[in-house]
């Protein structure tokens, strides 16, 4: 499964980049490249300027990949090399979920003066986070991704239940955020995705505190 993820992700990586080459020469001379809360094009760069965004992307869509696919290596946590698979999959969810931005990105623009509808933005972002969520279950304790605390870090029992709760939070967070990010409005739909993420990371932080005191008040 590695190998195969290995193989295809630098597929994915360069999808947009062949989108990009074969719309470049019907790309117009400036590019939308901000939008306001409404959608509107409120800033325009020229096909260069568009170009070295793009190259940008790219270079931070590998490094983010190679960065996620190799931390475990310097992880001083003995499940270190148990997370290797684990990460790669979320580094491998990443990818697909940068590769989708881009590919928007290229077909604004190739567009001129289209109004860009935010609301579906936020609902790949609820779709990534709901993706996310299927792999935090199985992590093992590790300095670099999950519910990092002191007391989830020195505890196995503590993790585990921790992060058995925030999958199943996260899951059902991202399908709630793309739900209302493609039903509702704009303004709802900001609301609605900060809202949604900080309810489902406190929960998860106050519960793992909880563990902790409750097993502490049990040892004394």
């Amino acid at each position: 499964m590695n190998k195969y993820l290995n193989r295809t992700v630098w597929l994915i990586v360069i999808i947009p980049i062949i989108y990009l080459a074969l719309v470049w020469k019907s790309l117009p001379d400036k590019i939308a490249m901000h939008f306001d809360l409404q959608g509107n094009a409120d800033k325009y760069d020229s096909k260069n300027e568009f170009l070295w965004f793009m190259m940008i992307m790219l270079v931070v869509s590998i490094s983010m990949y190679l960065l996620l696919t190799n931390i475990w290596r310097i992880d001083p946590k003995k499940y270190a090399a148990e997370n290797k698979g684990r990460l790669q999959k979320i580094a491998f969810a990443l990818i697909v979920f940068l590769a989708a931005i881009e590919c928007i990105v290229i077909y604004i623009g190739t567009q001129g003066s289209l109004k860009l509808n935010l609301r579906f933005f936020f609902a790949l972002i609820g779709i990534f986070w709901a993706v996310i969520a299927n792999y935090m279950n199985n992590l093992k304790p590790n300095y670099f991704a999950g519910f990092r605390l002191p007391w989830t870090l020195e505890n196995e029992e503590n993790w585990k239940r921790t992060h058995h709760l925030a999958s199943k939070l996260w899951f059902a967070g991202g399908l709630l955020i793309t739900v209302i990010c493609i039903f509702t409005s704009t303004t709802v739909s900001i609301i609605a995705i900060f809202s949604v993420l900080l309810t489902i990371t406190v929960i998860p932080i106050v519960y793992s505190y909880r563990f902790y005191r409750k097993q502490k008040s049990s040892k004394a």
